[in-house]
């Protein structure tokens, strides 16, 4: 049997989650949860851990330099890098919607990312 031991994040109490598994490798027991999502939490991050990714990207025309952007679901935590090297390799023109998806299924993982704020154009300059 072996021993793992995750904080949750699954709500604010922070439990120090344990996960014993077998020789197989399969769960046994999840124990130090306090609500059903701990043990859920526990149950996801032994099994497949999975991360958002939050990151801005250079904009062109913009009001501001950068745009914060997110992806949509959880993709799998050892490729969160690759996810956050394709996004940063992205240069938008402005403007931008929050919510307009930006890249669909990044890296195959099913996860699209999006705008999360509006970005407006810089106003015209007037002509002299």
């Amino acid at each position: 049997m072996h021993t793992t031991t995750y904080l949750c994040i699954g709500c604010p109490l922070g439990c120090r989650l344990e996960v014993e598994e077998d020789e197989a490798h399969q769960i046994v027991e999840v124990r130090g949860y306090d609500c059903k999502r701990g043990q859920e939490y526990a149950k996801q991050e032994h099994a497949d851990p999975r991360r958002m990714v939050t990151t801005s990207i250079n904009v062109h025309n913009g009001l501001w330099a950068r745009l914060p952007v997110k992806t949509t679901q959880p993709v799998p935590k050892n490729s969160v890098l690759a996810v956050n090297r394709v996004i940063q390799s992205l240069t938008l023109t402005a403007p931008v919607k929050l919510g307009e998806v930006l890249l669909r299924d990044v890296l195959g993982t099913g996860a699209d990312v999006v705008a999360t704020r509006d970005m407006p154009a810089q106003p015209a300059l007037a002509a002299d």
